[in-house]
């Protein structure tokens, strides 16, 4: 049997850090009279990359913003996240485990709308640089999520076929990427409901539920 590869989405997955997101746009929208409940965050926006929600995010509003504005926000918030991610505890309970756990037999990636600079700032401070064998971030792809365009870079860069990989995500938007890219699935209910996610080949509650037998399972031919 070839290789399986395990690719992990970031936020709201490994990372506790969607509402660490969340008061990043509100302080930079605030500034300039606008706001973002979180509702509308999670309902709306979670999933897309920083550019796409504050474009998504001016359309819906309707806003007299142009493309150099659009960067602008986008340039702000990015300064905005590292500030408030500046003492925050991020990984959620047993996710290190989990990676170790995995890594031991799979090669892993992640493949995520966050910052690579972002990325790498909160894997040192778990000590986990060296886990993944492909980062894909923001900054690496053309297309965000639902495009496939982030997993298909993380397989490419795994050396390992996309249709040989299992994803884990937390959003509807991260399923349909990983889907596209020919991935199996599995969702974790720490940003969406079950109801949501249904869509993936398995659901649990958390990334600490993520066990080697379950990846092989998956992976398994006819599974």
């Amino acid at each position: 049997m070839s290789t399986v590869g395990v690719v992990f989405d970031f936020d709201g997955v490994l990372a506790n850090t969607e509402l660490l997101h969340l008061r990043a746009y509100q302080q930079v929208l605030q500034r300039r009279g606008w706001w973002m409940d979180e509702a509308s965050y999670y309902e709306r926006y979670l999933g897309y990359n920083d550019e796409e929600t504050i474009r998504q995010y001016v359309a819906d509003q309707r806003l007299p913003l142009d493309a150099g504005g659009i960067r602008a926000l986008v340039r702000e918030k990015t300064v905005a996240y590292q500030g408030v991610l500046d003492g925050a505890s991020i990984f959620y309970p047993g996710a290190a485990d989990c990676v170790r756990a995995l890594g031991r037999e799979f090669p892993l990636a992640i493949a995520s709308g966050s910052l690579g600079d972002e990325i790498a700032r909160i894997l040192r401070a778990e000590g986990l640089t060296d886990a993944f064998a492909a980062i894909v971030s923001a900054d690496d792809v053309r297309r965000s999520k639902p495009a496939p365009d982030p997993y298909l870079a993380a397989a490419e860069r795994m050396g390992v076929p996309a249709a040989r990989c299992v994803a884990i995500e937390d959003t509807n938007r991260g399923l349909a990427s990983a889907q596209a890219a020919g991935m199996r699935t599995i969702a974790i209910t720490t940003t969406m409901p079950v109801e949501v996610l249904a869509s993936a080949d398995r659901i649990v509650a958390r990334v600490s539920e993520v066990t080697v037998e379950l990846v092989r399972a998956l992976a398994a031919p006819g599974a």
